[in-house]
């Protein structure tokens, strides 16, 4: 998802948006409580003020229970002239610390891999507008989000065993697929996708892998720089193991991939899983 830019514009027909005055809620945390199920955890982050009286007040929240943590920015919005509450919308940017080690940045609302029980302290720079219109504010907001829920056991684990290419060279990588848990069935893929401009090409013998197709049919164009690869055989004590050639030119390009699998009550729309395999560096 593109992130719109949250700092001063002018919009056409409008006036020059006001950078807001923030009410800081940095030393407010959500209360500590026992291990708790699956739910999400909010705690005020700050409120945004406008030139002319306008306000709105910014939440930042994190769920738990889940392989992903999920992070929003819901707000409250009031006008200028009357004491109504509006409907927000809100966008912008998250980072997330925990232990005073960064776990990542994305764009709101967003969400990383789950590292735990802990105190993540989320800060956040996000534009808020009312609906209808009336409220535009863009500010930075803080707050601390204390999660107890474990961490979950990983029922997959996808590994490497060759995470270093070389520049003018082709390096063969064979990917270990591993099931850990009883749950699920066999069906498991595998998909790895390179720089697309790098010139990178990934290539496997096994007939479980395909180049994706691109561009309308009949075209029988396929992307070089990306593989897919299916195993149906996946079980507890029966790793797959699938070999791949990565061709890198002059270029250096990265390697990452994915691997998303079934989890029970598979009817349910959402009940598959994805889960990062290991990147590819280039030397």
């Amino acid at each position: 998802m593109p992130t719109r830019s949250t700092t001063l514009r002018t919009l056409a027909g409008a006036a020059l948006l006001p950078l807001a005055l923030v009410t800081p809620a940095w030393g407010q945390t959500a209360a500590a409580s026992a291990p708790e199920t699956p739910g999400t955890l909010c705690a005020a982050a700050g409120t945004l003020h406008g030139s002319h009286g306008e306000q709105a007040q910014v939440s930042l929240c994190a769920d738990s229970g889940s392989p992903r943590l999920n992070i929003t920015a819901p707000a409250v919005c009031q006008g200028a002239a009357a004491k109504v509450q509006y409907v927000c919308r809100t966008e912008g940017t998250w980072e997330v610390h925990r232990a005073g080690k960064s776990l990542g940045t994305g764009s709101l609302p967003g969400s990383r891999l789950y590292a735990g029980p802990g105190a993540y302290e989320i800060s956040a720079t996000v534009r808020v507008r009312s609906v209808p219109a009336g409220v535009d504010l863009t500010g930075k907001v803080r707050a601390t989000v204390p999660l107890t829920a474990p961490l979950t056991k990983a029922t997959h684990v996808v590994t490497a065993d060759n995470p270093v290419l070389r520049r003018n060279a082709t390096t063969t990588v064979t990917y270990t697929i591993r099931r850990d848990s009883d749950q699920g069935d066999g069906n498991a893929r595998l998909g790895m996708i390179g720089e697309e401009k790098s010139g990178v090409q990934i290539r496997s013998a096994d007939r479980r892998c395909v180049n994706p197709l691109v561009g309308r049919y009949p075209a029988n164009t396929r992307l070089a720089h990306a593989l897919d690869c299916t195993v149906t055989e996946l079980q507890p004590g029966h790793p797959e193991k699938i070999k791949v050639r990565v061709t890198v030119g002059a270029k250096c390009s990265t390697v990452v991939s994915k691997l998303g699998y079934w989890v029970p009550q598979g009817q349910s729309m959402y009940t598959g899983a994805m889960l990062e395999g290991p990147k590819l560096t280039c030397r």
